[in-house]
């Protein structure tokens, strides 16, 4: 596809269990992002959402043993790169927005530090003056109230929104093409999450980014990604346009819409999901060349 930003051809992850034999954790994934695209991907924690992401940036855990037909990022090969090679995308050309900034960032480091080792590591050839200069001001760009002071900051002195607002300015100052977002609005409340997902949306208009959007909330993933992908098991049993998800015809995808009741209608009895065997082995479409 010459729109592809990034794609998956099947992923398989799996690792060692106590007893020697492998735990299958992602199964046979495949996924293609376009440039610019909102991709988002749902379904329950163990599906294989967050592996799927980390395997494109090469973060997945050194316990980990993983294949793939290919992994390709704007057409280059990730399989074939040298990892030294691959460690430079990093950072610069792909990033991943981390799910809670309390354990994202180093508590006994200022946020200027932090950043200014993110800058240097991207290349950054700088004086410390220049380079304070380019932390505030990327700190100011996600709308941080007093950048100055922030800096100097320690993770605990800051709130869990202004955390994840450092996180998306160290993940994104270098314009990347590609942002992993992995759960980052689950530990903020209400408010605080659209205040979030307003700075991560003008950030991706910004650098045209391509975005992968990892969720628990059907809701918010239906109004803010153009595509979604339903996991279940370490595969995908689903995909649609994100505005058609409330029409999803499989039961799984049915099951998690109807665990999140509408507050106008009081149901008189809770949904329960009832799993089938057949959703780890059936084949679907995943969408990918649409």
């Amino acid at each position: 596809m010459s729109d592809a930003l990034a794609e998956i051809d099947g992923l398989d992850v799996a690792f060692p269990g106590h007893d020697g034999t492998l735990a299958p954790a992602v199964r046979g994934v495949s996924l293609t992002l376009r440039r610019g695209e909102r991709l988002g991907i749902v379904g329950e924690s163990g599906s294989g959402k967050s592996l799927t992401g980390r395997a494109l940036l090469g973060l997945l855990p050194p316990e980990a043993q993983w294949s793939a037909k290919a992994l390709r990022f704007e057409g280059r090969d990730l399989l074939a790169m040298r990892p030294k090679e691959r460690r430079r995308l990093c950072g610069t050309r792909m990033s991943m927005i981390l799910q809670d900034p309390k354990f994202s960032l180093n508590p006994v480091m200022t946020v200027a530090q932090q950043m200014r080792e993110t800058f240097v590591r991207q290349g950054a050839n700088e004086s410390r003056r220049a380079l304070r200069e380019r932390i505030v001001a990327a700190l100011a760009a996600v709308h941080i109230r007093d950048p100055e002071r922030v800096a100097d900051a320690y993770p605990h002195e800051l709130s869990g929104g202004m955390g994840q607002r450092v996180m998306i300015a160290m993940m994104v100052s270098a314009g990347p093409r590609l942002l992993v977002a992995d759960e980052p609005t689950s530990a903020l409340d209400v408010l605080v999450s659209m205040q979030v997902l307003s700075v991560l949306d003008e950030m991706i208009e910004r650098h045209d980014t391509g975005l992968v959007f990892i969720s628990h909330d059907l809701p918010l993933v239906m109004s803010f990604c153009d595509r979604v992908a339903v996991m279940y098991g370490g595969r995908i049993v689903e995909t649609c346009a994100a505005r058609d998800l409330v029409h999803a015809t499989h039961p799984y995808t049915r099951g998690l819409l109807a665990a999140s009741p509408s507050l106008d209608v009081q149901p008189g009895e809770l949904p329960t999901l009832r799993r089938d065997p057949a959703w780890l082995t059936q084949t679907i479409d995943t969408g990918a060349g649409q």
